[in-house]
């Protein structure tokens, strides 16, 4: 099949971008609002924008309603995130973060999920996360306003926190970090097969 995009509604563009762009990684991504309410959202466009400045980049797709998230609303209050990467122990956890629930109640009391003092921002950390990003934003670019479409935010990494028995030989081990990965709709990927392939 062939679908010409100028053809397609929003929501048939966001299912196949969503879709077939798989597995993507998941941010985590927890703030501290102004009141200093704790808050935590999972965001699967997800990835690395450069390494040197080390620098993530996620996308907040605009809500039907047209209103912020309250993680882009408190990253532009605070400038201060955390980027807590998901394993399969906390997948359970993760979900339960992106229910809609009231701007002055945590997630983190929501979710039952333990959480940690950050070593550089304010906003908490996900305790049993393996590797985390302490972060500062760096800019907010928007794409598009209407309905699903997308506003980019790049984040300077401050400080990186990885599980000291994921740290061997000067790099993070692939094959025990047990990272998920979203795919569409409703499903996730688990890590239970590894392949390694040496570059030619």
């Amino acid at each position: 099949m062939i679908f010409n995009v100028s053809e397609l509604e929003n929501q048939a563009k966001y299912r196949l971008l969503n879709g077939g762009v798989t597995p993507r990684p998941i941010a985590w991504i927890s703030t501290r609002s102004r009141d200093n309410v704790d808050n935590i959202a999972p965001y699967s466009f997800f990835t690395v924008a450069s390494c040197n400045p080390p620098v993530l980049l996620y996308t907040q797709i605009t809500q039907r309603n047209g209103i912020d998230k309250d993680t882009l609303k408190n990253l532009n209050e605070t400038g201060e995130c955390v980027v807590n990467i998901v394993n399969e122990g906390l997948l359970e956890k993760m979900n339960q973060t992106s229910a809609s629930i009231d701007r002055q109640e945590s997630e983190f009391t929501h979710a039952q999920l333990e959480s940690c003092p950050s070593a550089t921002v304010s906003p908490l950390s996900v305790k049993d996360s393996p590797v985390r990003y302490e972060c500062t934003l760096r800019d907010i670019i928007s794409v598009s306003d209407l309905p699903t479409g997308g506003t980019v935010i790049l984040l300077d990494v401050t400080s990186i926190y990885v599980r000291d028995d994921l740290y061997k030989d000067g790099v993070i081990d692939q094959q025990d970090i047990d990272v998920v990965g979203k795919l569409g709709s409703d499903w996730f990927s688990l890590p239970s097969e590894k392949i390694e392939l040496l570059r030619p």
